[in-house]
């Protein structure tokens, strides 16, 4: 079924959709042009083209009598957004905190050599305080929140620890550590005063106090000679070596606060060449090995060698030499600060003649 309708004089189209349009149209008359309706029933048969006579339907709009829908009231607009507590607390201003040190009551402040250190009072979850900053050099200056805090200043060995407050109003105060420290410088001769190589030369510290076993509790090891050695004052025992075998010499030094000590050790040693000759002055076998022993028969070197270095205390010693399945062997005495040749030789008179001669030479 298709309905055709009048738009004007000069043109008749198909409508689209033509059940639809035909519903809508009937629908429309009958509820607003019921007389109409009724008219265009019966005279207007179905399928059949409208006359060209006949006037065009005015349009009419079904949704002016139609219930409008409202338009909802507009928002004011977004300008910002707000939080719930508008009035944050300000950040926390930092504040300048000085620190300075000092070697002891009334001395002047340390200007080099400091290892400053601050740390949280709140240990971390390793049970330690977390360091919060650091500064090396003389004194320091911090920029610290209002707080506390642990404050630890080192000088070498020697350190202090106190504990701080930052107020939150007003100026922070300077804070002034007392070290109550010293310095130590160690060297050594040997005899009355030959130089000995630092190569050759160590020392150890230890503490004045004893251990229930004996032992003294070991603070600083294998000082080098003239090496400045900062350490809380007190008394102290040092422990010089002098080469590796048997020349060791113990002595207690005193660290005074605000001072540098110079110390000096007498060696009572000497350093020794070993050689096995076939005559006096001559040339050093090879493949020679050699056992020094103490007046007491107790082994204090071995080497291998055709002319082996050692350093031994002052004393009479007895050197064995090995060679080629055969045994040399003579008696020596060391003479403090007389660094010397040791020959031992292939012909035992020789070696007996030179033993007898160290013998005196001990008298």
């Amino acid at each position: 079924m298709r309905i055709l309708l009048a738009r004007d004089s000069a043109s008749v189209r198909p409508a689209p959709f033509p059940a639809v349009r035909l519903a809508l149209a009937l629908g429309m008359l009958l509820a607003f042009h019921p007389a109409q309706a009724q008219d265009l029933r019966t005279t207007l048969p179905l399928g059949e083209a409208i006359p060209q006579q006949v006037p065009p339907v005015a349009p009419t709009d079904p949704f002016k009598s139609f219930p409008s829908v409202s338009t909802p009231q507009k928002m004011p607009k977004l300008n910002s957004f707000s939080t719930m507590n508008p009035e944050r607390p300000a950040a926390p201003v930092s504040k300048d905190v000085k620190l300075r040190a000092l070697l002891k009551q009334k001395g002047d402040p340390v200007e080099q050599g400091l290892v400053w250190r601050v740390f949280s009072p709140v240990p971390g979850s390793d049970g330690k305080l977390p360091l919060l900053a650091t500064s090396q050099g003389g004194s320091a200056d911090f920029q610290l929140i209002p707080g506390e805090y642990f404050v630890n200043v080192a000088f070498g060995r020697a350190g202090a620890t106190r504990k701080i407050r930052v107020p939150e109003n007003g100026e922070a105060e300077s804070q002034t550590l007392v070290l109550d420290a010293g310095g130590v410088m160690l060297n050594a001769v040997s005899g009355p005063d030959t130089k000995i190589p630092r190569t050759e030369l160590s020392f150890s510290i230890f503490s004045s106090e004893v251990k229930d076993d004996g032992e003294r509790p070991l603070v600083v090891a294998d000082v080098k000679p003239e090496t400045v050695v900062r350490l809380p004052s007190g008394t102290y025992h040092v422990v010089s070596n002098y080469g590796s075998v048997n020349a060791v010499i113990r002595a207690d030094i005193q660290i005074e606060a605000g001072k540098l000590t110079e110390a000096t050790i007498q060696h009572k040693a000497a350093k020794l060449t070993l050689k096995l000759v076939a005559e006096p002055g001559g040339e050093a076998i090879a493949d020679t090995a050699w056992s020094i022993l103490t007046g007491s028969g107790d082994v204090v070197s071995e080497s291998v060698g055709a002319f082996p270095t050692l350093v031994l205390a002052e004393g009479t010693y007895t050197a064995v030499a090995r060679n080629k399945d055969k045994i040399y062997q003579r008696d020596f005495t060391v003479t403090a600060g007389l660094n010397s040749d040791v020959e031992v030789y292939l012909d035992e008179k020789e070696n007996a003649e030179a033993s007898a001669k160290a013998a005196r030479a001990e008298d």
